[in-house]
């Protein structure tokens, strides 16, 4: 029984297959480690959609795991060898500015609007669908296919981390959590703050920047930002040369003086933070307007900086770390919190990407005295590797094989400067969801997934599950 026609499998479930994705949608899973507790360490809405999953495993006959509810699978089938789909069911923030509730999941031109449409709450669904036409035909199969649910990939990873250390490894498998055809390199993913050291003297001489604010997440381009400022000059003025900075610039803020305070804010454009030039950072925009004042002490230095090494350079040739390869492409920075105090300083929190070829260590020896010079240092590195599997591989020449015979078009490999699960395997690829020509709006307000691309990438799951584990 190996003539099927998998896009016909899923018709048939097509109702309730849109009805189980709006359901899981509807979940408001954003990390909250304000209110976690031991039962939800991540807070109660992962959780939830974490559970979620697991009960519809349970009750279409999977075997289910929770490991301690940071992460767990939905499995069938026997054998030694496993096939792997490597999913996350935690959202980013919401923000603003949405068309419709971000957890109504909407439906709308044919579209399902909600925060996680994309990303990656629908492919979630579609590999489970596939998993359960696999297992309704009762295709003789040598592998088991096991679904891994995480709830943290959008932060620290610390639910593949914790499942990993008390489960087994699938032998090969993908992540439904980027583009077709086929992701078979991943950048490094490093986070880390360049704070400013303090001990330069204040002067208050000049305007004063009581605060300023930009950012919720290393990994997002901020889309607003906000100062607070006591000046000895002419406010009026302030506030017009704000105007033309908005104007000049084409974007959308505002001002009002509050209990003596000048309050700026400023709308910038929310992307992905692997490639930031898509998207307007409030946060950066901001800084350079501040800079254009006559500012003291620290805020000086500090607003300089950005602008002098962050303002339309998100390679980091100002900072002297440019980086190519033909394999992966450029190195990437995306300035995704930024923060400022009279009293404390300022502080950037950095989200670089690097080629496969590249090496942290190094990129951070060449970082490190252009900072010092400059007043700031490095702290709280993280760091994901690069991931790379070979071409020749089993797995991505089976990939090929299905991508081309359900869609008609040449599986081009690729490689992306975003992080998926696949690289918690050994032998493990992104595999869609976003098809050539989609534009990527993950992370953005309106998220949504096409319905029809739902459909259409349960076919290929299925087909694919099939053929990895026959």
């Amino acid at each position: 029984m190996t003539n099927i026609n998998w896009f016909s499998e899923v018709e048939k479930r097509k109702d309730a297959l849109i009805e189980d994705t709006q359901k899981l949608l509807q979940i408001k899973s954003v990390l909250d480690e304000e209110n976690a507790t031991d039962d939800a360490p991540l807070g109660q809405g992962v959780k939830d959609a974490l559970v979620h999953m697991l009960e519809l495993g349970k009750s279409d006959g999977f075997s289910i795991k929770n490991v301690g509810n940071l992460a767990g699978h939905v499995e069938f089938g026997e054998g030694k060898e496993s096939v792997g789909i490597l999913c996350h069911v935690d959202v980013v923030p919401e923000g603003d500015g949405w068309s419709s509730d971000p957890y109504a999941a909407e439906i709308r031109d044919g579209n399902i609007y909600a925060r996680g449409a994309i990303d990656d709450k629908g492919p979630t669904m579609a590999a489970y669908y596939a998993m359960k036409i696999v297992k309704e035909l009762q295709l003789p199969l040598s592998k088991r296919v096991r679904m891994i649910i995480g709830t943290d990939e959008e932060s620290n990873w610390r639910c593949v981390d914790h499942y990993f250390e008390h489960e087994e490894m699938p032998t090969m498998g993908f992540a439904p959590d980027a583009d077709f055809p086929i992701i078979f390199a991943e950048k490094g993913i490093s986070d880390f703050d360049i704070v400013q050291r303090t001990y330069e003297t204040e002067d208050n001489s000049g305007t004063t920047v009581l605060s300023f604010q930009a950012g919720r997440r290393y990994n997002m381009v901020p889309d607003f930002a906000k100062a607070a400022l006591h000046t000895n000059q002419e406010e009026t003025h302030i506030i017009q040369e704000f105007q033309s900075f908005l104007d000049e610039q084409q974007l959308n803020g505002k001002y009002l003086v509050d209990n003596g305070e000048l309050i700026l804010e400023l709308e910038g454009v929310s992307v992905h933070g692997m490639e930031p030039d898509l998207g307007k950072n409030a946060g950066i925009l901001l800084a350079v307007f501040l800079n254009k004042l006559q500012l003291s002490g620290l805020a000086k230095q500090y607003f300089s900086f950005i602008q002098t090494y962050f303002y339309h350079d998100s390679r980091g040739k100002q900072l002297g770390i440019a980086y190519t390869d033909d394999i992966s492409g450029d190195l990437t920075l995306n300035v995704g919190k930024l923060s400022f105090t009279k009293e404390n300083g300022g502080m950037l929190g950095i989200n670089l990407r690097y080629p496969v070829t590249a090496e942290l260590d190094q990129i951070q020896e060449k970082l490190a005295p252009v900072l010092h010079e400059q007043g700031f240092e490095v702290q709280n590195v993280s760091d994901s590797k690069p991931h790379h599997v070979d071409e020749k591989d089993f797995l991505i020449q089976t990939l090929k094989k299905v991508y081309e015979e359900q869609t008609g078009e040449k599986a081009e490999l690729l490689a992306i400067g975003g992080g998926t699960y696949a690289r918690s395997l050994q032998s493990g690829v992104a595999f869609g969801p976003l098809f050539p020509g989609r534009p990527d709006v993950a992370h953005q307000k309106d998220e949504y997934m096409v319905v029809e691309d739902l459909l259409k990438a349960t076919a290929i799951y299925a087909h694919a599950i099939y053929e990895l584990a026959k």
